[in-house]
């Protein structure tokens, strides 16, 4: 969850509601586009039409409207930012990407008819202290500091109303607006990763059902005290409002000004963290938001935040990944090739030079475990290559195949990784790490 510091707008709610806001926005980017091109003209120049479409100005409404929707709508431009990054026009991108820090509350008489209609008349009284300004807001909700009467102090998430109704229509329709927009590039098959958007949401928005992923991480953590999970208060907590313990702490991206000691131990236990969610507990919180993360400087302690996004993986699929990162470690590219074909990284009609060039992918993914001895973060171009050979992949070899969904929330949970690594210019012994985890002979 972001801070929130964007002006209160309501949340529209209906169906027709939200279907009006898109169409209107689609005519504005079209006004935009008709605007742009008779001044191009009047300039002598003759533009294309993706170079009218993608205009600061109409990438800037596509943005602002998706953040006033919330919801599906905001979320499904969080996921292509993420998870298309490199295949979506840059201007896109970057607009796309400032959904992700830009949530606008809902303003207080709303909170209060959601805490109405879920607790009843004179629900204030659950509470001796209930602050109506949130501490963040997000796409599905956001979150008020409370002190229940038993003297708890809480995290109370706040579903925003109509979110779980619109999920479904709002994903097409978003898909719609992108696609008679033209806003992706020809060729692009959206919808796997739009289905998956509208499952990930749907269990997003039980709380109810986060609350069981929050006690069962707790519970597999018991062993590292270095981790926090805030608990959860059941007798509070309903399918639209989660109350949890409220965790001290700072940003995780404050730690840029402390100590090297400290920024590598708080990136070498989410890697750790990772590898335990992947290996022993095959569920990983898949959002690699780095305001899910808080740092105690007292404790020394990194809250765990926000587990909506939590996935649990077959034993078969873990299995995969351990085969494939000991093939890794061993440069080993025929058996690597193997257990990424049984995963599904492939489609069936894959030339040889394609097969390699995602190979060639995979190593420079695995190039931190490969690493002997600590691996700078901070100093390495490695995002930017694996961006490049992304991009070489997608368009000069002519070739865009999306993996299984289980594969697409892990490398969004690794790459969110490998930033938060950078932005805290970390130096870690990744392999060390790892080799923890896989098979020995």
């Amino acid at each position: 969850m972001q801070k929130s510091q964007s002006t209160a707008s309501s949340v529209p709610r209906s169906r027709l509601e939200r279907l009006a806001h898109l169409g209107g926005l689609a005519g504005r980017v079209a006004g935009g586009m008709l605007a742009e091109g008779i001044r191009q003209v009047a300039k002598g120049n003759m533009p294309r039409a993706s170079d009218l479409i993608l205009t600061p100005a109409n990438t800037q409404r596509v943005a602002d409207k998706l953040s006033e929707l919330r919801g599906a709508a905001m979320k499904v431009g969080q996921l292509l930012s993420m998870d298309a990054g490199d295949i979506l026009p840059a201007e896109l991108t970057a607009i796309l990407a400032s959904l992700r820090a830009d949530a606008r509350p809902m303003p207080m008489s709303e909170v209060v008819t959601v805490m109405q209609q879920s607790f009843g008349l004179g629900w204030e009284n659950h509470f001796k202290r209930f602050s109506f300004t949130p501490l963040a807001a997000a796409s599905i909700g956001q979150v008020h500091a409370a002190l229940s009467q038993s003297g708890r102090q809480l995290a109370m998430k706040i579903q925003y109303p109509g979110i779980r109704q619109s999920i479904d229509s709002d994903v097409d329709n978003v898909a719609t607006l992108l696609n008679v927009s033209r806003l992706v590039p020809d060729g692009l098959d959206l919808q796997p990763l739009l289905q998956e958007a509208k499952r990930q949401l749907h269990e997003e928005a039980d709380y109810l059902l986060e609350a069981g992923h929050l006690q069962r991480f707790a519970l597999a953590l018991e062993d590292t005290p270095e981790l926090l999970v805030p608990g959860v208060d059941e007798s509070l907590t309903r399918e639209n409002i989660l109350a949890m313990d409220f965790l001290e702490g700072e940003p995780i991206e404050s730690l840029t000004t402390a100590s090297q000691a400290t920024r590598d131990r708080v990136v070498e236990l989410l890697l750790e963290l990772l590898f335990r969610e992947l290996f022993e507990f095959r569920m990983i919180q898949t959002d690699p938001n780095f305001a899910n993360y808080l740092y105690n400087t007292e404790t020394q302690q990194l809250g765990l935040l926000d587990f909506g996004a939590t996935r649990l993986y077959p034993v078969a699929v873990t299995e995969c990944y351990r085969g494939l990162l000991e093939a890794a470690l061993r440069e080993d590219h025929a058996a690597m090739s193997g257990h990424a074909q049984k995963i599904g990284y492939f489609k069936k009609d894959i030339h040889a030079h394609q097969r390699a060039k995602v190979m060639e992918l995979f190593v420079l993914a695995t190039e931190p475990a490969r690493t002997c001895g600590r691996f700078d973060f901070g100093a390495s171009d490695l995002a930017g290559r694996i961006r490049d050979a992304g991009m070489a992949l997608s368009f000069e070899q002519g070739y865009w195949h999306t993996p299984p969904a289980d594969a697409v929330f892990l490398h969004r949970k690794l790459g969110g990784l490998y930033l938060l690594a950078a932005r805290l210019r970390a130096k870690v012994d990744v392999r060390i790490i790892l080799e923890r985890y896989l098979h020995h002979e």
